[in-house]
């Protein structure tokens, strides 16, 4: 299995521990982000090591939001930040 579908499988499982509310490409139609108006973007780089995913994902639950999927990159709006999480 390639190294992208790793991630996002893996990913998946950790939302699913979590109970995390996923929203991806089967639930919506398009979806943008506006990052002008973001004070800051804050991006995570997944390299083989777990405590990435498990870090990113804290923050929706920190944060009581939820995680959206768009393509092989996810994204936790908060007020004016964006966080993202990708594969390196």
């Amino acid at each position: 299995m390639p190294k992208r579908e790793l991630f996002i499988k893996r990913v998946y499982e950790i939302v699913n521990e979590l109970k995390i509310p996923l929203i991806d490409e089967r639930v919506y139609d398009k979806v943008t982000f506006s990052t002008g108006s973001a004070i800051a973007s804050v991006i995570f780089k997944f390299e083989e090591d777990e405590s990435v995913i498990r870090g990113f994902l804290g923050l929706a639950e920190y944060f009581h939001t939820v995680v959206i999927k768009k393509k092989d990159e996810f994204y936790i709006p908060h007020a004016s930040i964006l966080f993202k999480l990708e594969s390196a």
